[in-house]
């Protein structure tokens, strides 16, 4: 997207090799990382952690003297919840990949690490809020919430030496030295996403929750599913079969950047079922994310009119898209039979995401060529009176009435509307939040208007966007620009907002957009490093990030991505960049 940055742009796409599959050509594509294996046979085994080297840093450390030192017969214990015992078993496993210790959960030990949930606690900023004490003889994380105690869990996982550099290592700590130290950390917004469209080009369930894994440790809360689109849709509705019979499936996928050549080769069906789905949003949630689904209307929506073409104004016939860029068609907001189809897609989605408390519902690059002209949408604007006034037309104030109607029917179910700032220019209640995607402006308009706002801007959200100025040495993408110093150099609170308007802006999610990106390695080398850069613009206070001190930190950060097999971009640390490939 949207797609106005994308328009004139196309996939050198293998559509072939696709990711829905664990398929032997995709994992021969997965790269390693130069650093993985490195130096696994010299090092001191006994070392000491440092809550000093985590990403994003603690707002607070306090250091004494000395250290607690773990060994194997370091034992966890928590609060007996369901919650806090799965806190426990991640803590185990994060110990064990990292320093190969196989620390037992249980009662508490002569030396222990105890997770402890305090739910009327003072002293927290936050319910996201923890602490962690180290005396000499343990750790304590203390939180008003579990899901604080988990964002506790990922400082010590981050603070642990690196011991392990890649998943085939085997090395085994014979022990880890914790300096004595009280932390004390909560974000600065509660709302901490990414975005991942999953129509352009499919993602395996495993995929995604190797992402929502990314996610975890970065400390974000949001996973913002992208599940329907002009190239594909990707999930069963009943009543409206086609959806996935014809639109999950397109004849071909255009190659180079919007050129007049697809591939001819057919791209699915693909689609999440609906155990799938729910198995998603149960991993999600089990590492405290939210999943916010997106289905975007009434435009890019190609794919559910190639299935139900009496759905457009032209009845058509219409084909699932195989070229990027902004569809002409779009929902017929004057046929009766358009809202039906929304009510039983919105009926859906609640039931599938039941947690989430937004529905986002796009409203973003609708054009209104087809409304000019459809007798049943002039009629229904006739009809409600709707004139040309205050810079909207009156197919604008049409998707404001279409939106608005939405937002009642999703208001009987206890969600609210989420979408993108084209919201803002037709007239929506002030309850749908906004995601401010097209500069910093339409978020703080959007914020002064009374709507919470997601800071989203291309110009430093975009993970589709090539990560250098020289668009001949990155993978086929967008020919935006994003390097990793942008993303860390900005403040999503605008200067100048009231402090009203400001407390409007309650998080900050990155977006990655997949016309260009058809594997998982892929994927993984657009999110990472960036994603741990804007991990602290989500999450500290904007006078205590540091760009050297973040590279420092960053640069101890990516041996976990080493251990995770992630692929990630090597721009931060220029001898590695390339260095295969500098060859040729």
């Amino acid at each position: 997207m949207l797609f106005a940055m994308c328009s004139l742009l196309a996939c050198a796409t293998a559509a072939f090799a696709h990711p829905r599959s664990t398929m032997a050509i995709h994992n021969s594509l997965k790269t390693t990382n130069v650093q993985q294996g490195e130096d696994c046979e010299n090092e001191d085994l006994i070392q000491q952690a440092d809550f000093n080297k985590v990403v994003p840093l603690p707002a607070t450390i306090t250091q004494g003297k000395g250290f607690f030192s773990m060994t194997a017969k370091t034992v966890i214990s928590c609060t007996p919840t369901d919650d806090m015992k799965r806190n426990a078993a991640f803590l185990a496993q994060y110990v064990k990949d990292v320093t190969g210790m196989a620390l037992s959960v249980g009662t508490k030990g002569s030396t222990s690490i105890a997770l402890v949930l305090v739910p009327k606690a003072k002293g927290f900023a936050s319910p996201e809020a923890y602490r962690i004490a180290v005396t000499k003889k343990g750790i304590t994380v203390t939180a008003p919430t579990a899901a604080g105690v988990f964002y506790g869990i990922q400082t010590l996982r981050k603070a642990l030496p690196g011991i392990r550099h890649c998943a085939n290592c085997e090395k085994v700590a014979p022990e880890v030295q914790w300096p004595l130290a009280t932390v004390n950390d909560s974000p600065r917004f509660g709302y901490r996403g990414m975005m991942l469209d999953c129509s352009r080009h499919f993602f395996s369930v495993a995929e995604v929750k190797r992402v929502l894994d990314i996610l975890a440790l970065h400390n974000l809360n949001r996973f913002h599913w992208h599940l329907t689109d002009d190239q594909g849709w990707r999930f069963e509705v009943p009543g409206y079969p086609k959806l996935t019979t014809i639109g999950s499936k397109r004849n071909g996928t255009v190659l180079g950047r919007n050129s007049e050549l697809t591939d001819r080769t057919p791209y699915g069906p693909y689609f999440y079922t609906d155990a799938e789905i729910r198995d998603i949003v149960k991993y999600a949630a089990d590492r405290y994310i939210t999943i916010v689904p997106e289905v975007d209307m009434p435009g890019h929506m190609t794919a559910a009119l190639a299935a139900y073409p009496e759905l457009g104004c032209t009845g058509g016939p219409y084909e699932v898209g195989q070229y990027w860029g902004v569809y002409q068609d779009i929902l017929c907001a004057g046929n009766p039979k358009t809202f039906e189809f929304i009510k039983a897609v919105i009926d859906k989605v609640c039931d599938l995401f039941p947690t989430s408390p937004y529905i986002n519902i796009g409203g973003d690059e609708a054009p209104k060529s087809r409304w000019k002209e459809c007798p049943k949408d002039q009629k229904l604007i006739s009809q409600q009176g709707f004139v040309d006034k205050d810079g909207q037309t009156k197919e604008d104030q049409l998707q404001g009435y279409l939106a608005r109607r939405v937002e009642a029917y999703l208001a009987t179910k206890g969600r609210k509307v989420m979408g993108w700032d084209e919201l803002l220019g037709c007239g929506v209640d002030t309850t749908a939040t906004i995601l401010s995607w097209q500069g910093a402006e339409p978020g703080a308009k959007g914020a002064k208007l009374g709507h919470d706002v997601v800071m989203s801007p291309n110009s430093n959200c975009y993970f589709d966007f090539d990560q250098s100025e020289d668009h001949s040495i990155e993978p086929t993408n967008c020919y935006g620009t994003l390097p990793i110093e942008k993303v860390y150099d900005w403040n999503p609170v605008a200067n100048g907002l009231s402090a009203a308007a400001a407390n409007h802006i309650i998080g900050v999610q990155a977006n990655v957009w997949a016309e260009y990106i058809c594997y998982d390695h892929v994927l993984e080398y657009m999110i990472l490093p960036r994603l741990a850069a804007l991990s602290e613009v989500q999450w500290m206070q904007q006078d205590k990030r540091s760009w050297k001190d973040f590279v420092a930190r960053e640069t101890k950060l990516r041996n976990l991505y080493g251990i995770y097999g992630w692929t990630y971009a090597h721009h931060l640390w220029p001898d590695e960049f390339r260095k295969v490939a500098k060859q040729y």
